[in-house]
């Protein structure tokens, strides 16, 4: 039965006669121009769309918050001075912080995180490093939160943790000491440990997680999310932790694929129905890729290309062409596969999914709730188009390492 959610794959799959970029993965003038032309396009398109937007969303996800990133990374990609001055002005409109929630995307550490940045960038130490502080404050709440505070990437510790480490990688210094990622993980184990003794599921999954009650697989509320940070190296103290932890309770998502190669959204669920970055292969993908990295066993590999295939046949999604469930989003998976494996068709597909998303509103797609924001709409697009420039930099947002 055809997939009711996605568009039919449209475009020829790679065999070697497309000429898109060369062998070292730099694209074309010609295909990265018009990309560029694209995103100069739809950033006017944006700005007009944000002028009705919310002026009390300041998250990242799909407020004030993600328009600052998104500036923030055309700075880094393009180095003018004018997108740093952009990102300033979103990023002090999204520090009406509420105090709800602590994470990158959806709480407060994430303008503070980008404040800090972009205050970095402009020379300006002082501010930089009040935002600083002020994220360091919520620290050993996320520490000592063990069973009230959640730990996947939208609500809870993975999303603070990915803060920290935002703030190191943008600075190009260990301004955050390891040891305060390495508490966050530890709390994140313990909390992981305790659900699966209490569900009694230690012996298939030594950890466990859940987001109202249910226990999610994927990237944005699961256990690929989590995992993916867990075995980042020097996260965890003691790799042994890493090998006795993290790695069966990642053999058992793994036995959650379906024949398809796709993985269901919740532990349980039978129905093979998602292909997001939230629910599905496009999310798992990255916690493959990353105990094929930690681990080197072909299998993690394999299971990774084949949600590759996954994402290629399913991955045109009707909800449109944002990040968090839209084809932006997806292509970010061929990107991560491209980066470890160096295999051109990985590349091309990525190339194939932005030749979609440069027909934006063409394709009779869904409009989002926030049409024009980071992680649903219009600014996610444009965030991926930026980075195919730059494919070996290339990072899916507030959550690639």
């Amino acid at each position: 039965m055809p997939d009711q959610r996605a568009l039919k794959n449209p475009y020829k799959d790679y065999d070697g006669t497309q000429n898109l970029f060369d062998p070292q993965g730099n694209l074309t003038p010609s295909f990265a121009g018009r990309i560029t032309n694209k995103i100069n396009d739809l950033l006017t398109a944006m700005e007009k769309g944000l002028k009705s937007a919310d002026p009390r969303d300041c998250t990242g996800y799909t407020g004030w918050a993600g328009i600052a990133l998104l500036y923030l990374h055309l700075h880094g990609v393009f180095g003018e001075s004018s997108y740093l001055q952009r990102a300033l002005e979103y990023v002090s409109r999204s520090l009406s912080l509420t105090g709800r929630w602590v994470t990158f995307l959806c709480g407060d550490a994430g303008p503070l995180a980008i404040a800090a940045v972009v205050y970095h960038r402009l020379q300006r130490v002082q501010e930089a490093d009040e935002c600083i502080n002020r994220l360091l404050q919520l620290h050993q709440s996320v520490v000592k939160g063990v069973g009230s505070l959640p730990d996947e990437l939208l609500y809870g510790r993975a999303g603070f943790l990915y803060s920290l480490v935002f703030i190191n990688q943008q600075f190009g210094q260990e301004k955050i000491p390891i040891q305060y990622i390495q508490q966050i993980c530890d709390a994140a184990l313990a909390s992981g440990e305790s659900l699966a003794k209490r569900n009694r599921t230690q012996d298939q999954s030594p950890l466990m997680y859940e987001w109202y009650q249910e226990q999610y697989v994927g990237a944005a509320h699961g256990l690929a999310g989590i995992y993916y940070f867990l075995m980042q190296p020097g996260f965890v103290a003691g790799q042994d932790r890493v090998q006795s932890l993290v790695k069966p309770s990642v053999d058992f998502v793994c036995q959650l694929k379906f024949p398809s190669g796709n993985y269901p959204p919740c532990v349980g669920d039978e129905r093979d129905l998602l292909v997001h970055w939230c629910h599905g292969s496009p999310g798992v993908i990255y916690m493959l890729l990353q105990a094929y990295k930690v681990f080197g066993v072909k299998q993690y590999l394999e299971d990774a290309l084949q949600s590759g295939e996954v994402l290629w046949q399913r991955g045109l999604l009707k909800k449109g062409y944002g990040l968090c469930h839209g084809a932006a989003g997806n292509a970010y998976g061929f990107l991560a596969l491209y980066k470890v494996t160096r295999e051109a068709r990985h590349l091309y597909r990525a190339c194939m999914f932005a030749d979609w998303c440069m027909n934006y509103g063409k394709h009779g797609c869904r409009t989002p709730d926030t049409p024009f924001s980071l992680f649903e709409g219009m600014a996610g697009t444009i965030y991926f188009l930026a980075d195919l420039l730059q494919p070996m930099r290339s990072k899916f947002p507030a959550f690639e390492v």
